[in-house]
């Protein structure tokens, strides 16, 4: 088998209908084309927020806004950035010798018809610098005039220099000449994709908290599918449907399927288990499979498609408590992991040598920071090494909460942990956080989670930590209390900064990713950053367990799947053979429920 299941939808397979430049079928009946296929599918675990500047601190908050926004800029499957949003840029320099770029957008609309806009890049980045706003993507941007002194508070947002100059053209000034290559780099991230203010603004709970990414009622996105129906206390389904304005030309009768192929990607979560999920797709139930149940993986780990992702699951220490304020403790805690034992247990991941996956950059696309540096972490456990270390840190017991989220992969790596803290003396309660029904909005969840980890009111957190961009600068950086994204405290006198959310901060690590944003040169920069990942994994604020990968399963029957370099899927190009035959299938299917029901 060429990766795939075999199936006994097989015989089902009679040959593709496809009419000129569409690969829509024609209605029998009606002779109108049809919209396209319906792909049941189990995507990926529950996403509770599509708001893409949320925190990323789950792979499958990445796996599903990738699908529904879209940046300046992408990068291709060998880390290239290509042109996505962005038409053409024009590089300016004024009499001052201010530097700047004009960047031309290409014509698309959002999901209610609306044309994309310069200004709504403006609003989006301006949001994320925004001095009482908490995000790790802010240092992003920091090469934009005056996008730090914001974030800091020393100066206004709006004299940041981003400009919306004409309708669909956006200008951004410079501090100084940058690497062009660089910045557009990070324009691939989920989090600099444009956004709508009249949107977020309006959609609002009785606590004023922003519920927009939570409704699909509510969101509209600009990319190839968006959120139709979501998660709620009455449904268990994610259905992401075509937009049906992505790149089509509002004055011309284009096909449906010009720029994406399938009409809808349907999760049910409600099936039931992980194992009937795997079921659904041995029996043609399901094509698609992007979550495998664990007591699976073994057996299908030659039949899946596996791709490395730019992220690692993470433990977060609140260094605040007392228990883990000295770095010897944190390190003894990582000394005691078997990384490569984690693997055993999850399948699809590699010891995490270093707190950076290999997939970033050192200097450019084609080289891995993760290779360049080489191994700081053992993949293998020191207990004895640990226990003398705790011994000399004079602590040796204690009682502490790791809280994950409820998925049975983050809740098999904390109990493994927890057993092996358990060993040197620890009492380990695991917490696994699940969501609730907003109060105010039934048809909403709350993610406790994310609003955990926000909070910073825990011991130790599991988290996905995945990569904002290819640069080792965006994740390294955010330990340093300058770049930390996280605002700045204006009930303060002295409006001191928010440092990292595990209360990390060292005058020795500041400075390093200061040198780092300072220097240009690309190798030097680089030699630097090492650095801070050695130091950052001295002090060990957080504990790197695994890179992540990502494993999915599909059928004959579908082709045409990409995967970007994040290690997303895409899905535009994605066809399912002979669609219409499944689509029958299933509207038999649920006219017999209905007669059922009604009898």
């Amino acid at each position: 088998m060429k990766k795939v299941l075999s199936l006994v939808l097989a015989m089902l397979m009679f040959g593709s209908v496809v009419t000129g430049c569409t690969t829509l079928a024609k209605d029998e009946l009606t002779g109108d084309y049809d919209k396209g296929a319906i792909i049941d599918m189990y995507l990926t675990t529950e996403v509770l927020d599509f708001d893409p500047q949320a925190s990323i601190t789950d792979d499958a908050m990445l796996k599903i806004n990738s699908l529904i926004y879209e940046g300046l800029t992408t990068l291709d499957e060998n880390g290239k950035w290509q042109k996505a949003l962005m038409k053409s840029y024009k590089v300016e320099k004024d009499a001052e010798g201010e530097f700047s770029i004009l960047i031309t957008l290409n014509n698309t609309r959002w999901t209610d018809g609306r044309t994309v806009q310069a200004s709504d890049l403006v609003y989006s980045w301006k949001r994320i610098l925004e001095p009482d706003s908490a995000n790790e993507a802010a240092s992003l941007l920091y090469d934009i005039k005056n996008a730090r002194a914001v974030k800091t508070g020393d100066a206004t947002v709006d004299d940041v220099g981003i400009a919306a100059v004409d309708t669909y053209v956006l200008q951004v000034e410079f501090e100084e000449k940058i690497d062009l290559d660089k910045f557009f780099e990070n324009c691939s991230s989920i989090a600099l994709v444009p956004l709508r203010e009249d949107v977020i603004t309006r959609y609002k709970d009785g606590n004023d908290n922003e519920i927009w990414g939570k409704k699909s009622t509510a969101i509209v996105t600009n990319g190839p599918f968006t959120p139709k129906e979501m998660i709620s206390n009455e449904s268990t389904n994610i259905r992401l449907e075509r937009s049906t304005y992505y790149y089509l030309d509002a004055e011309k009768e284009e096909p449906l399927d010009k720029f994406v192929i399938p009409y809808r990607l349907l999760t049910n979560y409600s099936t039931g288990t992980a194992e009937d999920q795997l079921a659904a797709i041995n029996s043609g139930a399901i094509f698609y499979n992007g979550e495998l149940p664990m007591s699976a993986r073994a057996q299908y780990a030659d039949q899946a498609t596996v791709t490395d992702m730019m992220g690692t699951h993470t433990y977060v220490f609140n260094t605040n408590n007392t228990l883990f304020a000295k770095p010897e403790v944190r390190k003894a805690l990582s000394m005691a992991i078997d990384r490569n034992q984690i693997v055993s247990i999850v399948t699809y991941a590699k010891p995490a040598t270093g707190y950076i996956p290999y997939k970033v950059f050192d200097t450019t696309s084609g080289t891995s920071f993760r290779d360049a540096g080489g191994a700081i972490l053992s993949a293998s456990a020191d207990a004895a090494g640990a226990k003398a270390l705790l011994s000399s840190a004079g602590v040796t017991s204690g009682s502490f909460t790791l809280s994950v989220r409820n998925n049975e992969v983050d809740l098999a790596i904390a109990e493994y942990v927890a057993g092996v803290w358990g060993d040197l003396g620890f009492n380990v309660t695991i917490e696994a956080v699940k969501s609730t029904i907003n109060p105010t909005d039934q048809t909403i969840y709350v993610d406790n989670f994310q609003n955990l980890y926000d909070s910073g009111e825990f011991d130790v957190i599991a988290v996905d930590t995945m990569m904002l961009s290819p640069d080792a600068f965006s994740a390294l950086s955010q330990f340093a209390v300058s770049f930390s994204g996280n605002g700045v405290d204006m009930e303060s006198a002295n409006y001191d900064l928010y440092g990292h959310i595990s209360g990390y901060a060292n005058e020795d690590y500041n400075a390093l990713i200061e040198s780092a944003h300072a220097e240009k040169d690309r190798t030097a920069r680089a030699a630097i950053l090492h650095q801070a990942e050695a130091k950052l994994l001295e002090d060990m604020p957080v504990i790197p367990l695994v890179f992540l990968q990502d494993a999915y399963l599909y059928v004959d029957a579908l082709s045409g799947i990409k995967t970007d370099y994040y290690g997303a899927r895409n899905f535009n190009d994605t066809q399912l053979k002979d669609y219409m035959t499944y689509k029958a299938r299933t509207a038999a299917v649920s006219e017999e429920n209905a007669a059922g029901g009604q009898g």
